[in-house]
């Protein structure tokens, strides 16, 4: 039957995992090679003949913090001391060491002015006597692919500090730490190994930054075959990623102009997509809509990218990437239509299908999950097991934490009329183990600000027998952003939603027995659920609608 997943083989994760773990070791040992590091050092570049622009906004503050002596990287602090050395001391965490080596303070560093700019030269300098040779966190792809980035376009300013020796160390490390990034990592990171080594030979005086350039511009066009779709969306499905390789192919592009050269026709193509899904993903907030693992980025992060955008004021799809978007006056809504990325894309994807992120009043209510398995997330979940696993333990040391069994079949609707929209979708991926279908109508009433939804478990005709006798239980789950208060009602059928600062909230009403506010794992907030159970040859149906709570009606009845 369509939509039903195929046999699973025993093992075919720990066989792939081995593949690829094979491959990697291979590809890493010969990276450290003496002779691929001879040959990747030469030729050496003349130094640097252009500044490139990171259009990203570079917060000075943070490189004041680390001229007083301390990075804050990752959400976290570490204290060096004045013109003290972070690279002879352990990081407080994996994410921390991977944002100092990926040099992501050089900007803000450089931006305080002359003093920072010497500050940064001299801690690049003492990266590269202890980590310039290899190391193989220091030099993995992901780590190294933004320092080539960074470096490239701060080169100008750390050389304006250096000796003529110093600078021609920097260029020629920035060279082959370019030329490596070609060497290296897999289909997932491509593009962006491929931008960031383009930006780096635009960067680089004379024929081998010219070289380089030349090479990573011909494995450019399919990498971005690969990664970006006709319409903008991200292989990945997260917004925050294409927000991310929009900023560096605007770097490229301006830096080729520096050049007086022109961007390949792929290049300013995959520009007007990813342009054309940043507009999309903005939400009345001014931040980007968040699924399957991505950041929301502030609002004046996201309008630094749009400002390049010569699209103006164009009218936005109402579907892009899997996504289908619903605006009216005081809500806005944005669901999950499609199945979760598949294979290398899947490493931080959600098994979320149907989930919805709610905008109320242009503040974010609603968020589409809160981790990667369906009981995280804003839809409805069924039994004991869920839908897709994450890959854990000796597998994901080789292929990454992918999320895996979860190629759900997806059918979305949209219709519009007079004051309202809705949608009418349905996924599969209760199918093979309870027979159901998972119906979802979300319905925007734009005249009167109100969203109104049914979930419903559909039986099929597996669940017609014996088996569909027994009774099932199955949850309707709304994660609260962070910052949203909640008070359930004396009759428990409602909650009122309090977002921070004035107004008189919205109420969640809903046609269930069993309501429950729980605390939200991982991270903060609370997370309403909505529970239930019954056979599953009769399937199940909840109703529920979120309006603004009525000043001195609906706030007096509601209790902690």
């Amino acid at each position: 039957m369509a939509g039903l997943r195929a046999p699973r083989l025993p093992g075919r994760h720990l066989a792939l995992a081995l593949v690829a773990g094979a491959g990697q070791a291979v590809q890493e040992e010969w990276r450290a090679s003496p002779t691929w590091r001879w040959a990747a050092a030469r030729p050496r570049p003349d130094g640097f003949g252009i500044q490139a622009r990171d259009f990203r906004p570079v917060d000075p503050e943070a490189g004041r913090a680390i001229m007083a002596g301390a990075f804050v990287l990752a959400g976290q602090t570490l204290a060096v001391g004045i013109r003290g050395d972070p690279w002879d001391r352990p990081s407080p965490s994996r994410p921390f060491a991977e944002a100092l080596h990926r040099f992501e303070w050089l900007p803000s560093l450089i931006a305080t002015g002359p003093d920072g700019a010497a500050e940064a030269l001299r801690l690049t300098l003492e990266w590269r006597r202890l980590f310039g040779r290899w190391n193989a966190f220091a030099w993995s792809p992901a780590v190294m692919a933004r320092r080539v980035f960074n470096l490239a376009c701060a080169g100008p300013a750390l050389a304006a500090r250096a000796s003529d020796a110093e600078t021609a160390r920097i260029a020629a490390d920035l060279a082959r730490q370019a030329r490596d990034l070609l060497a290296a990592g897999g289909a997932e990171d491509a593009v962006e190994r491929c931008v960031c080594a383009a930006v780096a030979g635009a960067a680089l005086r004379g024929p081998p930054g010219r070289k380089l350039l030349d090479k990573a511009l011909a494995r450019l066009p399919r990498a971005l075959a690969a990664t970006v779709g006709a319409d903008g969306g991200h292989a990945t499905r997260r917004p925050d990623l294409a927000l991310e390789l929009l900023f560096d192919l605007q770097t490229l592009d301006e830096a080729m102009v520096q050049r007086g050269m022109a961007a390949p026709e792929g290049v300013q193509r995959a520009i007007d997509r990813l342009a054309g899904a940043v507009r999309f993903f903005t939400l009345a907030d001014g931040s980007l809509a968040t699924f399957h693992g991505g950041g929301a980025r502030t609002a004046p992060y996201v309008a630094a990218a749009r400002a390049q955008d010569e699209a103006g004021d164009r009218p936005l799809p109402s579907q892009l990437g899997g996504y289908e978007r619903l605006d009216a006056p005081g809500l806005q809504m944005v669901a999950d239509v499609a199945a979760p990325p598949a294979g290398v894309w899947s490493r931080s994807a959600s098994a979320h299908p149907l989930a919805v992120q709610v905008l109320a009043g242009g503040r974010r209510l609603i968020d589409a999950g809160a981790g990667r398995l369906i009981r995280d997330g804003a839809t409805m979940d069924v039994g004991e097991r869920g839908v897709g696993e994450v890959l854990a333990g000796h597998v994901a040391k080789s292929l990454g934490p992918r999320l895996v069994d979860s190629d759900i079949f997806v059918e979305a609707q949209r219709h519009e009329a007079a004051g309202a929209l809705w949608l009418d979708l349905a996924h599969q991926g209760w199918m093979p183990r309870h027979g159901l279908v998972h119906q979802r109508r979300l319905y925007l009433d734009t005249e009167a600000g109100e969203l109104r939804g049914e979930d419903r478990l559909t039986p099929t005709a597996r669940a017609q027998g014996p088996d569909g006798r027994h009774f099932v239980p199955y949850a309707l789950r709304f994660p609260l952003h962070p910052g949203v208060q909640a008070m359930v009602s004396q009759d428990k059928r409602s909650v009122l939603l309090r977002l921070p600062g004035p107004g008189a909230g919205w109420i969640l009403r809903n046609d269930v027995l069993d309501f429950s506010l729980e605390t939200l794992t991982p991270g903060p907030g609370l997370l309403l659920v909505l529970r239930g159970q019954r056979r599953a040859d009769s399937g199940a149906r909840v109703r529920w609608k979120l309006a603004p709570a009525r000043q001195g009606v609906d706030g007096p009845k509601a209790q902690a």
